[in-house]
């Protein structure tokens, strides 16, 4: 790693960015049990960061502590002059500020944002540049393999955004039109790590220890992302690290350590975001935080259209003991 990012990131695991899920609670969460990963918030668009400096928007999604740094702010969009606005805005709280060049969902793709930068390699390009003008901090990418398994530039994108500046890569191992679908294909990872001189992290279905070795054996990566993996178990990116130093490997939590790290999840989306507000936002996280176990889909059934907070404790109970 260059000397920037070597003194900034001590640690082989990352937390991915995902909209809508790695919010200040669970980057909170994850640090609790890895004091080291690289933290990234989700996806924070270029254009919304320009509502925010106009004083039209909250930035909430913008809270961070100091036991967050590492951290890296991701944002997005297709236009420099905004990119640089937005890197600007986010010096103060960043450690690394990431750009999204991956995100496949077609409302991002269709504004020309996310992984439809692939096939416009230039404008990927300036915007790295853009960045770098508006911000001190080491200026990282996340991207995939291509737009289409017949458009698998990866290789020669990532040597592009090195040449504007990039220091760090993280890349999903999947195309675009893939989506989350399929199996990502870590092998592939390899031939860029190859072709570039700069940190490269392997991201796509690492969901536990044994993927995370296979994982970094098969891409040669220089660490891997957690992102789907983490959410029902925020110990997971700590059990990854610790396994990486030493050679031991952390048991699952319990289903009873699970529900009360669920409880403390559901507690704070409520401090964050009000009663109401945080039970509703809890409900995609049910599903796994109870995957794998007994009577799992019956209880996340029960959940999913519970309002009362009391009632939802009560049920948590229940079902612990």
């Amino acid at each position: 790693m260059s000397n920037r990012i070597e003194t900034l990131i001590q640690s082989k695991v990352s937390l991915a960015p995902m909209a809508g899920i790695t919010d200040y609670v669970l980057r909170s969460l994850v640090r609790k049990y890895s004091k080291n990963c690289l933290l990234t918030t989700e996806m924070i668009s270029s254009e919304y960061l320009a509502q925010t400096m106009n004083g039209r928007s909250g930035t909430e999604i913008l809270k961070r502590d100091k036991n967050h740094s590492p951290i890296s702010y991701q944002i997005s969009g297709h236009k420099p002059f905004m990119m640089r606005q937005a890197a600007e805005f986010l010096n103060n709280y960043a450690d690394i500020i990431d750009i999204n060049m991956g995100c496949p969902v077609k409302k991002v793709v269709g504004g020309q944002d996310g992984c439809a930068l692939m096939r416009t390699p230039e404008l990927a390009s300036d915007l790295v540049k853009a960045v770098k003008d508006g911000t001190d901090k080491p200026v990282s990418v996340k991207f995939r393999l291509g737009y289409t398994n017949e458009e698998l530039n990866y290789v020669e994108f990532g040597q592009k955004m090195q040449e504007a500046g990039a220091e760090f890569i993280t890349i999903h191992a999947r195309t675009r039109a893939q989506m989350y679908s399929g199996q990502a294909d870590w092998e592939k990872i390899r031939k860029l790590k190859e072709n570039v001189d700069i940190p490269v992290f392997a991201n796509g279905d690492v969901t536990s220890i044994e993927k995370a070795i296979e994982c970094t054996d098969l891409s040669g990566a220089d660490g891997i992302a957690v992102g789907r993996g983490a959410l029902g178990d925020p110990t997971l990116i700590g059990r990854i690290e610790h396994y990486f130093a030493t050679g031991e490997k952390l048991p699952i939590p319990s289903l009873e350590e699970r529900i009360e790290m669920l409880k403390i999840h559901l507690d704070e989306e409520i401090k964050l975001r009000g009663e109401n507000a945080g039970i509703k936002f809890m409900r995609k996280f049910y599903p796994y935080y109870f995957s794998g176990f007994e009577n799992a889909k019956q209880i996340r059934s029960k959940l999913v259209v519970e309002d009362n907070l009391e009632n939802i404790y009560k049920f948590l109970v229940i079902n612990t003991y």
